[in-house]
């Protein structure tokens, strides 16, 4: 069974992928930064005859990020999707935004997904794939949370890199871009992003691009 891996996994949209994922026949692994949220998540995939665990990660540590990903790999044979999802919300206005601030939610919500995909290179087959969550912030930020869209932007920038590094060994990498606020219902909510990064994923690799829009 091919194995799918989300970094930062939440109850609302990394939870409808993980689920999508898991409807495509594969285990999901949900990390988040508590193991008991993470376990929680997967139970609720499991209640639903889904194969899936749960594991906490910290995103700032990438020594842990190295551990938790590895052993991922090791106990499931393989990492067929590794899915990168944080986004670091911090209201602060660029006047009020301090460096280490900065630098602190880029690293968790671009940084990291470095030591992730060298965690997992080597569980990832020909035909593996990096997906990332990203934004319309990367293009059209929000100044009261400043250092939102420089992770998007960040992390977008960073796929493009991934794509052609590991292209050559027929994996992919690819930054979904939601360009539209989340909902609870309609083309913004969980399910249909969920199902539009379904499809990024499982495109071919004719039809391959590393950047998609979601516009609804």
């Amino acid at each position: 069974m091919p194995t799918y891996l989300v970094l930062g996994a939440g109850p609302g949209l990394g939870l409808a992928v993980a689920r999508r994922f898991a409807i495509g026949g594969y285990a999901a692994v949900l990390a988040t930064r508590d193991a008991a949220d993470a376990e929680s998540l997967a139970d609720g995939l499991r209640a639903d005859g889904f194969a899936a665990d749960g594991v906490g990660i910290d995103l700032l540590d990438s020594g842990d990020v190295t551990r938790v990903v590895r052993g991922v790999g090791e106990r499931h044979g393989s990492i067929d999707v590794l899915h990168f999802h944080p986004s670091i919300w911090r209201e602060q206005d660029p006047l009020h935004l301090s460096v280490a601030e900065l630098l602190q939610d880029v690293t968790a919500g671009a940084a990291a997904l470095l030591p992730a995909v060298q965690a997992a290179r080597p569980f990832m087959p020909a035909g593996g794939r990096v997906l990332v969550t990203g934004s319309a912030a990367a293009d059209t930020p929000w100044h009261g949370a400043a250092s939102l869209g420089v992770q998007k932007a960040a992390v977008r920038n960073l796929v493009t890199s991934l794509d052609a590094t590991l292209a050559p060994d027929g994996i992919r990498a690819v930054a979904v871009q939601i360009n539209g606020v989340l909902a609870a219902d309609g083309p913004f909510s969980p399910a249909p992003i969920a199902q539009a990064m379904w499809l990024a994923v499982t495109r071919s690799d004719a039809e391959w691009t590393p950047h998609v829009s979601y516009d609804g």
